[in-house]
């Protein structure tokens, strides 16, 4: 018998504002002019209060965190087209995901100093608390939206992880899992170019990330993650064919990190000034601060306003969360069970005993 080909395809590749600034307007997703803006802001703050992190970090009021620095198209893109009933599943560097999403700046110092009263998200802010070790959250955020399928509720799961994700059994999983049962979640890669150290052409041969979703019967597509419209575009889309019962869909935003792995890192070990300069270049504030200027939605009086309300909202974050004060002792115990069973009782009596000077 002759041989004949069983499967072909292809992933497609969509950049709708480039460099210059300048859009394909033919692909130009539905965005009004405050709609644009309101996204800029949140880049702009995402970056300040990144810088800001940093320096609390470096002051050693804050423990070890990941800078989200050059990769805030991908998340505010994404999150920015997600309705408020859709559930957001992070990674470790998620931070212009979260204000996007409308948690409180202030929680997230909280959550990187050490003091878990930060990870209580509040009631409406559909999010789940960072997870550090790396592509758990894909499994998570599988199991959420199996539960809106079986409950028939018109709602998606929303999954970040990094290139470095996509080598862990939990990434090919959630994608098996997904394909099978055809629930809705998107799978959103940041490539990055880098998990830690290892670059991205020591992860996988793949030409591309996205196309490892047609190994599990799922839709791929490749975007160029410094695109804040084409994020936005994708992840539209994906949600909107993910409610209508289409099955998931994996989007990979083609992105740099500016800035060190975390700022347990040092990132000139391992690549070259001139590569940073380059993906400097590409940087997607910068992106899209030129098309607002280029049509005329933003001028210099706009910026220095912004910045003036970013810095005042960023140093007001920073002084509630130090004025948080000591979480209670019953903390310790009250949080782990529905149901405080009869020995956490007890320690929890010899410790206020304790307290109170009782033998």
């Amino acid at each position: 018998m002759p041989k004949k080909v069983v499967f072909k395809s292809n992933i497609e590749y969509l950049q709708i504002l480039n460099e210059n600034g300048r859009v394909d307007e033919k692909l130009m997703p539905s965005l009004n002019k405050n709609e644009i803006i309101r996204m800029y802001e949140l880049m702009v703050f995402s970056r300040k209060f990144d810088d800001k992190l940093l320096a609390l970090q470096r002051q050693g009021k804050i423990g070890t965190f990941a800078q989200v620095k050059g990769q805030e198209a991908c998340q505010v893109g994404s999150c920015y087209a997600m309705k408020q009933e859709d559930w957001m599943f992070p990674a470790f560097r998620e931070t212009a995901a979260f204000l996007t999403r409308g948690l409180p700046a202030e929680m997230i110092i909280e959550t990187v100093a050490g003091d878990e009263r930060g990870n209580k998200i509040p009631d409406g802010v559909n999010c789940f608390t960072y997870s550090v070790p790396v592509a758990g959250q894909i499994l998570h955020a599988a199991g959420f939206a199996w539960g809106f399928k079986l409950r028939k509720e018109r709602k998606a799961a929303v999954v970040f992880f990094g290139d470095g994700a996509t080598s862990k059994g939990d990434f090919h999983e959630g994608l098996n899992f997904a394909g099978v049962f055809k629930i809705p979640i998107v799978f959103i890669c940041q490539n990055n170019q880098y998990a830690i150290s290892v670059p991205r052409e020591k992860q996988t041969a793949s030409e591309t990330i996205a196309q490892k979703a047609l190994a599990y019967g799922l839709d791929g597509i490749q975007v160029d993650g410094n695109d804040l419209f084409a994020v936005f575009k994708a992840t539209q889309e994906a949600l909107k064919k993910a409610k209508d019962g289409k099955g998931a869909t994996l989007i990979e935003c083609v992105t740099y990190r500016l800035g060190d792995h975390t700022t347990a890192d040092d990132a000139s070990k391992y690549r070259t000034k001139k590569e940073v300069e380059e993906w400097t270049k590409k940087d997607p504030i910068d992106r899209i601060k030129r098309y607002l200027e280029i049509k005329k939605y933003w001028n210099k009086n706009d910026e220095e306003k912004l910045l003036k309300r970013v810095e005042e909202r960023i140093n007001e974050a920073v002084e509630k969360a130090e004025k948080i004060g000591m979480p209670a002792i019953e903390d310790m115990f009250k949080y782990m069970y529905k149901e405080m069973p009869w020995y956490l009782e007890e320690q929890l009596k010899e410790v206020k005993d304790a307290g109170n000077g009782s033998s």
